[in-house]
């Protein structure tokens, strides 16, 4: 059976970065981003929690006494992540039942380093599962990445990765990314966009594509910049810059 770990933290960017180590590990990983999202869900079905303590309603300290009173979760183990970096707040977390305490910034393989030691104390086997390799099909319609130095779309899973990070995006902020990349060097109206982006039934103004695309200049970082405004005309992806 494969490890699954839970993910908690309200910072969008920290558990992307856990969720993609942790994968690579061959770990299966679920993220919430407040604890009373995830308390409406099965806990019991995890090996481990790694949760963030300062979150806007329920506190790490608060998930993990819940945790704690359910029998069904009492003995899932929890490391609590925190910039509180104070020995208080690290008795108090060890008090009410967490196994371990990382602080933030936190080193990657320290994290991933701590999970294994707490998994071995309960028992649980970290090492992936080796199944036995099943035969290679070839993909259907595959479609090769496109790609600009270091960000990659892989148009077969419909994923964007920004120096190797896998970067969350809406269906709509995906398919105005992969229009750019596929029609580099060239400007192009709000007009021409809303065409080949927006499907004809969808009903929406010129704002939309503005909104848009701040969104995903914002979410691909440096990668932004490449994403021209050209006042008077339009967008276009210009590559020299």
């Amino acid at each position: 059976m494969r490890i699954r770990i839970l993910v908690i933290d309200d910072e969008e960017s920290i558990t992307e970065i856990l969720k993609y180590n942790f994968e690579k590990e061959g770990w299966e990983v679920d993220c919430y981003y407040s604890a009373e999202e995830a308390l409406h869900h099965d806990l019991s079905i995890y090996n481990i929690c790694v949760v963030d303590i300062m979150m806007e309603r329920l506190s790490g300290f608060d998930f993990v006494k819940q945790m704690r009173y359910n029998p069904a979760t009492e003995r899932i183990p929890i490391i609590l992540c925190s910039a509180m970096n104070g020995e208080d707040h690290k008795v108090m977390g060890l008090n009410i039942g967490a196994d371990d305490y990382v602080t933030k910034p936190f080193n990657i393989p320290e994290v991933i380093a701590r999970v294994k030691a707490v998994l071995r104390r309960y028992g649980t086997s970290t090492q992936p599962q080796v199944e036995m390799p099943k035969p290679v099909q070839p993909k259907e319609n595959s479609v090769s990445d496109l790609t600009f130095r270091s960000l990659r779309v892989d148009r077969n899973e419909k994923t964007c990765y920004c120096n190797g990070v896998p970067v969350k995006l809406t269906r709509t902020e995906y398919d105005l990314l992969v229009f750019f990349l596929t029609h580099r060097n060239h400007v192009y109206s709000r007009e021409e966009i809303l065409k080949e982006v927006w499907p004809d039934e969808v009903r929406v103004t010129k704002r939309t594509v503005d909104v848009n695309l701040a969104r995903l200049r914002k979410k691909i970082d440096s990668f932004g910049q490449y994403i021209e405004t050209r006042v008077g005309f339009g967008y276009g992806f210009n590559e020299n810059i």
